[in-house]
């Protein structure tokens, strides 16, 4: 497969791994140990400048700090990391740049809110999850449900106005009623841009331990797809447009960044644990912070890396493009790779499961709630 013709943009994503506590759900690279946050920056800005020359004739779009809590970094931390990612990519302040940092709600007092007004943050994503006070309490996180509200009118009266919200469903025994009122509430913060996800149960999770020893029961598929089908119908009378399969946004509020990773756009990532690709290579840090210091200290990028062939390449194209409202582009497939998904989505096709419009192949809203199935079908085995 071709890459994204006359693409010459690349984003930036930094990996901000501290937590006051985790979550009982979630799977990310996280560490509680905030001592080590000061040496951590250091080790970031040591990576961008060992990393700069990737980004060399691309235009950055895009930066992204996510976790992990970065809302938990230190004010001196959060201005020195911007600072040096302004110096090591050339930045004056002038370019067109989504600059995303993922917060915690009850980290956004008033003095954090200023002071991320001051940075180049544009764009902020909070996890509020739920509204439901119980359910905050089960997964352990830390804010309240009325601590949302409060912090995106800081935000925005900082001046920051493009805002993200997170939302999850199917929490075991969660009722539709309930979601109803967990989407009302979400509608009503008239946020920009809205995610969400069905509750996943991740190996060695506290969450999955919780499964397994009889505490919990996981919602029914049956159930679960009803409300994500409620999610749908509700913010699409909202005004929402459902550009990917858990995305959300209102007109011209798509995030830029993520959308990199659905059509084809290669990105740096740096910090513990840290992915990056640029459509030959895969690659991925370390994930463990002293090591990751440690390395990035002696002028090493502590990484493995995955060559990218074409049998690779074109499957990565099925599982990220299809999850998008535009779909797959079949003009940058080659003869060969063009035949063999015509030849298997033809069932899909036939079904209704999957449609061909202006040169794109695309899930219909039937074939969403079975992504992953109709994804696999259409997969390419190298038998080579």
């Amino acid at each position: 497969m071709s890459t994204n013709n006359g693409c010459r943009n690349i984003g930036l994503y930094v990996h901000i791994p501290f937590c006051k506590s985790r979550c009982i759900y979630c799977d990310f690279y996280s560490t509680v140990r905030g001592e080590r946050q000061d040496d951590y920056v250091d080790a970031l800005c040591r990576e961008a400048d060992m990393r700069r020359d990737e980004a060399d004739g691309l235009r950055l779009s895009s930066i992204y700090l996510g976790g992990g809590t970065p809302s938990q970094l230190s004010t001196g931390n959060m201005e020195k990391l911007f600072a040096h990612l302004a110096k090591a990519f050339g930045l004056n302040g002038d370019e067109d740049i989504e600059v995303t940092m993922e917060c915690n709600p009850d980290d956004v007092s008033d003095d954090f809110a200023k002071q991320l007004g001051l940075l180049p943050v544009n764009r902020v994503s909070m996890g509020a999850q739920t509204f439901n006070e119980q359910r905050l309490s089960m997964l352990r996180r830390r804010h309240h449900s009325d601590d949302v509200a409060r912090a995106i009118d800081r935000l925005r009266r900082a001046g920051i106005s493009n805002i993200s919200v997170d939302l999850m469903f199917g929490f075991p025994g969660e009722t539709m009623e309930e979601w109803e009122r967990d989407i009302h509430s979400a509608i009503a913060l008239k946020a920009d841009h809205l995610s969400a996800y069905s509750l996943t149960y991740e190996e060695g999770t506290p969450l999955m331990r919780m499964v397994e020893q009889g505490m919990v029961t996981p919602v029914d598929d049956e159930l679960s797809r009803r409300m994500y089908e409620r999610l749908i119908d509700r913010l699409d009378d909202a005004g929402y447009c459902h550009y990917e399969i858990s995305n959300w946004a209102l007109p011209h509020r798509q995030s830029r960044h993520n959308s990199s990773y659905w059509d084809d756009t290669p990105y740096i990532g740096i910090g513990a644990a840290a992915h990056s690709y640029d459509r030959k290579t895969r690659s991925w840090n370390i994930a463990d912070i002293d090591s990751y210091i440690h390395a990035i200290g002696k002028g090493v990028r502590p990484a493995e890396y995955e060559l990218i062939d074409r049998c690779t390449h074109y499957n990565d194209r099925i599982t990220t493009a299809l999850r998008t409202r535009q779909g797959l582009p079949l003009r940058e497939l080659s003869s060969e790779e063009r035949s063999f998904l015509m030849n298997a989505a033809r069932q899909a096709l036939s079904q209704g499961l999957l449609t061909i419009s202006d040169d794109h192949l695309r899930l219909t809203r039937q074939g969403l709630f079975i992504s992953d199935s109709i994804m696999s079908d259409l997969i390419w085995i190298n038998e080579e």
